[in-house]
């Protein structure tokens, strides 16, 4: 009889666990409550939606984020694979056209032989069966209280924020540029520049604009998508040390503005255009008038309103351990936002090193520790960390990867731990004795 495993959520995490399972031959039940449910923050029935930005940040291999990247195509990434098949030209980074981005996974899984697709919300998991739960930041209620009750554990989460897109063909050319930070690259961004007068009147609207209300979400922010509005209440200057940093995008006049609104192409056609950095729970009335100060965006058409929404995660630290298994409950395993790692990319990851633990649980063999010397590895080791009190999400970084000896410029290290990183991933998935990762 074929091995089954259900999946429940069919974000960044589930489809990558679920495509890696039914390639290693293991029967799949990917469960999917959209559309007949949706999320507060969701616009689409398709898997793999980008919520929020449509960057998957950094290709540099000095990056971890770019490491990480490189990892995850040696596991034949099915995420990867689509954001090369979709790719927006961003300069050093890589972007996607989001739709084309998740149509393309959406297709791939749905064609998968071993792949069910069950859309409803699950409700009551049987934990007794061999399970990947990767419901991610916007996990359902019902769903919630029922893994609460698993843990006997008190709930934990935090609130995102996603940005404003444009309509490009609202924004003033006559006033916005073209130009990538101190020329580096294809000139890629549209910058709106703002002088003293101007930014000082935008920094006033905005910190006493109206906003959704918030009751304590405020306090649980995640630093890495703080609404702007919250991050300016900070004090005057810091958007300018921040998303609006002025430095190297001298305009076109030779004027070096006094600060810099800076606009990502969204989608392929490069109709679309993010505002960077400007994660926001205004109004949407509020968005309006106060994003229209901006030099530029006067006239502006909003495509889509940023907007917050609620993100739930374990305490991990306390309930899994290094393979994204549960402490004591073997059969069960979790992925992606859910379990506190943050971002597309490690979401992602985290799904490929479940499902690959998974698939050895099954077969009745030794789970796989990663190590620190890889991005993955330093990700599970991360949210594993019995050690760590008061549990944050976290980015992949190489913080919390294993140092290197010896001296070395920065430049130079960074390009040896990215070596290291890959030849121990590959060594590991050799060791694995799989065809499929050798493809």
């Amino acid at each position: 009889m074929k091995k089954e495993v259900i999946v429940i959520g069919a974000g960044l995490a589930g489809v990558e666990a679920s495509y890696l399972l039914a390639n290693l031959g293991v029967k799949v039940k990917l469960y999917e409550m959209r559309p007949k449910k949706n999320s507060p923050a969701h616009q689409t029935d398709l898997f793999a939606e980008l919520v929020c930005s449509n960057s998957l940040r950094s290709n540099s291999e000095e990056n971890a984020a770019g490491i990480l990247k490189r990892e995850m195509q040696l596991f034949n990434s099915l995420v990867m694979e689509s954001a090369l098949a979709n790719i927006i030209e961003s300069g050093n980074n890589l972007s996607v056209d989001r739709i084309g981005f998740s149509k393309y996974i959406t297709e791939k899984i749905s064609a998968h032989p071993l792949i069910e697709i069950i859309r409803e919300e699950v409700i009551d998991p049987d934990f007794s069966k061999p399970t990947i739960i990767a419901t991610g930041p916007l996990t359902s209620d019902a769903l919630s209280i029922k893994i609460k009750e698993f843990f006997g554990a008190d709930d934990f989460f935090f609130f995102d924020a996603a940005a404003p897109i444009v309509d490009k063909s609202s924004i003033n050319m006559e006033r916005a540029y073209f130009k990538s930070r101190y020329d580096k690259g294809e000139a890629l961004y549209l910058n709106c520049p703002m002088n003293k007068a101007e930014y000082e009147g935008f920094y006033q609207a905005l910190v006493g604009a109206e906003i959704k209300e918030l009751r304590d979400f405020e306090k649980n922010v995640f630093e890495g998508c703080m609404p702007v509005e919250v991050m300016a209440k900070r004090g005057p200057d810091t958007l300018r040390y921040g998303p609006l940093k002025p430095v190297g995008l001298t305009m076109p006049c030779g004027n070096k503005p006094y600060a810099v609104v800076q606009l990502r192409p969204d989608d392929a056609e490069k109709n679309l255009y993010n505002i960077v950095g400007f994660q926001t729970n205004l109004k949407f009335s509020e968005q309006l008038r106060v994003f229209r100060m901006i030099p530029g965006l006067e006239n502006m058409k909003i495509a889509r309103y940023g907007v917050m929404h609620k993100n739930t995660y374990i305490n991990s630290p306390k309930l899994l351990n290094r393979f994204f298994q549960v402490n004591n409950v073997p059969e069960v395993f979790f992925a992606g936002q859910i379990t506190g790692v943050e971002g597309y990319v490690e979401s992602s990851a985290s799904g490929l090193a479940a499902s690959l633990n998974m698939y050895r649980f099954l077969e009745k063999k030794e789970l796989i520790d990663f190590s620190r010397q890889t991005m993955i590895g330093s990700l599970a080791n991360y949210i594993s960390n019995p050690t760590i009190s008061n549990f944050q999400p976290m980015n992949i970084n190489l913080s919390i990867v294993d140092d290197l000896s010896g001296n070395y410029n920065k430049s130079t290290k960074r390009k040896l731990i990215c070596e290291r990183a890959l030849l121990k991933l590959s060594e590991i998935l050799k060791d694995t004795e799989l065809t499929y990762f050798s493809k």
